[in-house]
């Protein structure tokens, strides 16, 4: 069985199920890596989504995708595949999490409704995960490594994606346009995903062997199976009912109108899968294509003769009814006439059924029948009767026998009567609409009509003007829709602020129109009727009409269509179809670029409305031009990516372009008076004296620094990407160290130290020695062995002199009526001083850790490589048990080759910073016991020092912070203990005297206490050698730690016993795997 539309495609029934053993044999498809190719169709159903998701949000959500989507970039531009892979799912996991902490409220019922904020919660999960799914079919060394996964994550996407889109897609169109018509919201969602997801598609990662079965493609090759083609085929028919009646449970058979809906909403899917069935999305059904076809017709006109009905009950009766000039019952029967003859035409020609000889009496009277009843149901004059039975008649042949001039004829007389209803019914009206007299919107809607009937009889001429004519006037019908509807829907809904009831022109016929304009042009440019260029400018009118349903504004329709037409001619024209290669040249891609940012300039007006649509108050004026700086990176991103991907400078500029757009929008930094717009200057913020009344005078922080950390920021970036060349020269890594190293420091002087301006020298040199050290770090000269210490050197003594000169210098400026004011000043300002400075050394420490580990790699590689030259090749497991050996044999003195100073400053700053986070937990918590578990993890950064830690090596990575884990809850829980008892008097009597903590709750938790430690001096020397413990004895000392975590009075003691636990079935566990390994390789 072939699919209808699809040539080469069969469908799968039992036939081809016995003959599949033969198949196989013949030639079984396989898996081969390529590129996704489907990437279009997936990026429909989920990145509408995903920005809905984004917006609802907000700043948590976008900073936290952005940071990780730049980390990501960062590895895939250094060629680090897997680690871009990791980070864009860690990316994803922490847009979950952070989606959880911000407390977002996605609805009003769900935030009333605990049962819907999880329910809306998993599903907002879901999309993440299919996004990185979606990105995970990117890799392709992640298709070679794993081929039947990516073949299952394959089938999940198209599997997934109907349900999770459909239901978040409607979900925002709710939010932006309401209720009341959510089921047929749902309804159209779904056609677009049943069209795009459940019409049989081959897999991109099966190979095609047509040959092996006769030029079709095999039932294993396609993506989605028959469970999940009939789930789809379910969901399409019965979910938007189901809406409906979960919506409109209260009021379901109230009315007439009521069962019509639930009528319509059951019908008309199953019309359209009537529709998509001659596409092949019923293969799994249906063995046979004659019984196919016979389904198709019996549903079909069923469904159609109901839908008829219900529209004539719904909406021609009750939103047209004042234009029927009939009297009941002949108004019911001539509209039901009349509908059914114009389907019963459309039908029989369709299908095919007139092939004999009556068939131009069947469709003429068809037509003239429906003509006839439409003009006594319109009131036509009689005069007029003959000019609606003549269009009828010559449509007929024109069907037919395709007869331009009858076609010509049908149209100039069909126009006298649409021409008499607009006029009779409207034109001579004293009514205003969206600002113009409806004189104005009749004539829009006449010259649509008239365009409308012309331009088909146009495309059926061969002539290459006039298919050029008939691309101008499709042009034309569609801006003239556009101002038509931007009057009747956009401006009705700002006149009278969106109230449902006093807008003329209903939301599904935005919707509607811009559907079927979009279908039709997409038929015609498949059939060449109209050049590439025609169906470009069509697309960007009809999809610029979607702005319309989701966000309000004078002028969102036009910037919407400039943004689209400047945006897509990167994706649509510069192709050569033989090479597949682009053609756009450099000042090409200038071109483009230039009128992206002309095009962002001219829709700065709807930018700002959106903005204050969104935010609910004028945005600043950073914020705007953040916006506008963002978009036009964002916008030309395409001629990047689909035409200079091999060019590192385009793709350096986008990515500066579009950081620097979000870094104004999150900092948000003054905007010099001149950059800001004339018409904006009205929403500047402004102080009355009331609110200082109110409120006081507070102290005032300058802005402009926030510029200087934007500029950090961007060249920061800039030298990331290669496009600051500071690796080729060290004069300008020198100037650029000093450089972002001023800023910066200037930067925290302004904003956190602006009360201390005799200590921004200092606190500017040591940034800037931060900033020197770093960079000379990661780019070595020939001399950063020399000086680089002492710059090191010199940092760490800093520290010590502003944190003595800023108590010193508040105490002498003060008065005395002020000493607990400056008190309180100088613990913040030392606080503020400790946390910089334990950041700088956690960034030093990581650091020379990594480059660290880069140069062992690179040695081990070496001897490796030299070692497999001598001897050959040898057996996976063989290297990867020897290659600890040959990393520890590069060890201290090799290392002093390549500079000895790194380890030690390394280790000294990871010690200064996990000394500095102790003192901010005991200062700002009070020495929290959960704290060690987050700052042990500091001391993984140290490294085997050639002075201090000579026996340090990769083996005891583990043991510094396993160690001081343990003896910071042993000393914790010493001195809590030795607190609680003697409440800091010397006799601890007096507690007793009191009722308070005595002898024996001392000694009993001191013994809990000492019960505790023979677990963790057992592990902690397990984790410094490796070396296999009895397992009798770590059986015999684990079971002391119960009684600590269950009948101790310290919390501190009972964290140590329950870690001893963990610890020891840690040990358990390594100890296995370890004999497990060895035994293997023995």
């Amino acid at each position: 069985m072939a699919y209808r539309g699809m040539p080469g495609m069969t469908a799968p029934g039992f036939e081809s199920m016995s003959n599949g053993a033969s198949r196989r044999r013949s030639g079984e498809p396989r898996f081969t890596p390529n590129s996704f190719q489907y990437n279009v169709r997936v990026a429909i159903g989920l990145v509408p989504s995903a920005i809905l998701l984004l917006g609802v949000g907000g700043k948590p959500i976008l900073g936290v995708l952005t940071v990780g989507l730049m980390i990501s970039y960062i590895l895939d531009s250094l060629q680090l595949r897997q680690g871009a892979f990791f980070g864009i799912w860690g990316t994803l996991l922490s847009t979950m999490l952070a989606l959880v902490l911000s407390g977002v409220s996605f609805t009003s019922a769900a935030s009333g409704s605990t049962v819907m904020y999880i329910l809306t919660l998993l599903v907002s999960f879901y999309l993440i995960f299919l996004v990185g799914v979606w990105a995970s079919l990117q890799f392709r060394w992640f298709q070679l490594e794993n081929p039947s996964v990516v073949l299952a994550l394959e089938r999940l996407l198209f599997a997934c994606i109907p349900f999770t889109a459909a239901a978040i897609q409607t979900w925002g169109v709710v939010s932006a346009v309401g209720m009341v018509n959510a089921p047929y919201y749902l309804m159209l969602i779904l056609f677009e995903m049943y069209w795009l997801f459940t019409i049989p598609h081959p897999s991109s990662f099966m190979l095609k062997t047509e040959r092996s079965y006769g030029g079709q493609i095999s039932e294993e090759a396609l993506i989605a199976g028959p469970l999940e083609s009939a789930f789809h085929t379910l969901t399409l028919l019965f979910l938007p009912l189901f809406f409906y009646v979960g919506s409109h449970h209260a009021k379901m058979f109230s009315s007439i109108y009521s069962a019509c809906d639930m009528l319509l909403l059951f019908f008309v899917p199953l019309l359209f899968l009537m529709f998509a069935s001659s596409r092949g999305s019923l293969w799994w059904l249906a063995k046979d294509p004659r019984d196919l076809h016979q389904v198709r017709l019996v549903n079909g006109g069923i469904a159609t003769v109901v839908i008829i009905i219900c529209l004539e009950i719904r909406v021609i009766f009750l939103s047209f009814g004042q234009y029927i000039s009939i009297a009941p019952p002949w108004n019911y029967t001539l509209v039901t006439v009349a509908l059914m003859g114009g389907a019963g035409a459309v039908g029989a020609f369709l299908s095919g059924s007139l092939s004999d000889g009556t068939r131009f009496v069947m469709l003429s009277g068809f037509l003239q029948t429906a003509a006839l009843c439409g003009s006594f149901v319109l009131g036509l004059p009689y005069k007029f009767f003959p000019a609606s039975i003549i269009a009828a008649y010559f449509l007929s042949q024109f069907c037919l026998r395709k007869n331009v001039i009858s076609y010509f004829v049908a149209v100039l007389a069909a126009s006298v009567p649409a021409t008499w209803f607009v006029v009779h019914n409207f034109y001579n009206l004293n009514v205003w609409l969206g600002g113009v007299n409806i004189k104005h919107i009749c004539q829009l809607i006449v010259g649509s009509i008239l365009l409308a009937m012309i331009i088909p009889g146009l495309s059926l001429i061969p002539h290459k003007f006039i298919h050029h004519l008939v691309a101008v006037g499709l042009i034309g019908q569609a801006v003239v829709i556009c101002m038509g509807e931007n009057r009747l829907y956009n401006f009705t809904n700002m006149y009278y602020y969106g109230l449902e009831d006093d807008v003329v022109y209903p939301s599904y016929l935005v919707v509607l129109t811009s559907v079927i304009g979009m279908a039709l042009t997409r038929r015609l440019g498949a059939e060449k009727r109209i050049g590439s260029w025609a169906v470009w400018v069509l697309f960007c009118l009809y999809a610029g009409k979607f702005s319309m349903l989701i966000i309000t504004s004078r002028n969102v329709l036009w910037a919407s269509i400039v943004l689209l037409l400047a945006i897509t001619p990167p994706l649509v024209f510069y192709k050569d179809k033989g090479k597949g290669l682009s053609r756009m040249k450099p000042w090409q891609g200038l071109l483009h670029a230039g009128i992206v940012l002309v095009a962002v300039w001219f829709c700065r007006n709807t930018i700002f409305e959106v903005l204050q649509w969104v935010t609910g108050q004028p945005p600043s004026d950073g914020l705007l031009l953040g916006f506008l700086v963002l978009a036009t990176g964002l916008s030309s991103a395409p001629i990047v990516t689909q035409h200079f991907p091999h060019v590192q400078s385009a793709k350096s500029a986008m990515v500066l372009v579009v950081t620097f757009g979000i870094c104004l929008i999150f900092i948000e930094p003054p905007v010099p008076q001149g950059w800001v717009l004339s018409q904006y200057r009205t929403y500047q913020r402004t102080f009355y004296p009331d609110e200082l009344a109110i409120y006081g005078m507070t102290t005032s922080h300058p802005s402009w620094p926030s510029w200087l950390l934007v500029a950090t920021i961007v060249t920061s970036l800039a030298a990331l990407t290669s496009a600051l060349p500071i690796q080729h020269f060290v004069e300008l890594r020198l100037f650029y160290a000093v450089g972002v190293g001023t800023s910066g420091g200037i930067y925290l002087c302004a904003q956190y130290f602006y009360q201390a301006p005799l200590l921004h020298a200092l606190l500017v040199a040591a940034i800037v020695c931060a900033s020197v050290f770093l960079i000379f770090t990661h780019l070595p000269s020939a001399s950063s062995p020399r000086f680089l210490p002492w710059v090191f050197a010199l940092l760490v003594a800093l520290l010590p002199v502003m944190y003595l000169v800023e108590g010193q210098i508040r105490v002498k400026t003060d008065t005395e009526e002020d000493k607990f004011v400056t008190s309180l000043a100088i613990e913040g300002g030392r606080t503020s001083l400790l946390g910089l400075y334990a950041a700088i050394f956690m960034v030093i420490a990581l650091e020379i850790k990594l480059e660290l580990t880069t140069i062992m790699r690179d040695k081990a590689d070496k001897l490796g490589g030299r070692a497999s030259i001598v001897g050959g090749p040898r057996p996976r497991v063989v290297q990867q048990q020897r290659r600890p050996t040959i990393t520890n044999s590069f060890g201290v003195k090799k290392l002093a080759a390549e500079g000895a100073w790194m380890p030690a400053i390394g280790n000294l700053a990871t010690i200064l910073a996990f000394a500095l986070c102790l003192t901010l937990n005991v200062h700002l918590t009070g020495g929290s016991d959960r704290s060690i578990i987050l700052l042990a993890p500091i001391l993984l950064l140290l490294n085997q020092d050639a002075n201090l830690l000579t026996g340090f090596g990769d083996r005891q990575r583990y043991f510094p912070s396993t160690a001081v884990i343990s003896a910071y809850l042993l000393i914790s829980g010493g001195y809590r203990l030795w607190e609680e008892v003697w409440h800091g008097y010397q006799s601890a009597g007096w507690g007793l005297e009191t009722g308070g903590p005595g002898l024996f709750y001392a000694a009993k938790n001191t013994l809990l206490l000492v019960l505790t430690v023979p677990n963790h001096v057992m592990f902690n020397r397990f984790m410094w050698d490796y070396v296999k413990q009895s397992e009798f004895v770590l059986m015999l000392i684990s079971p002391l730690n119960i009684p600590a975590a269950i009948i101790t009075d310290v919390a501190s003691i009972r964290v140590l016993a329950v870690l001893g636990l963990i610890f020891a079935l840690v040990q358990y566990l390594v100890s296995r795997h370890i004999r497990i390994a060895g035994m293997k390789f023995i």
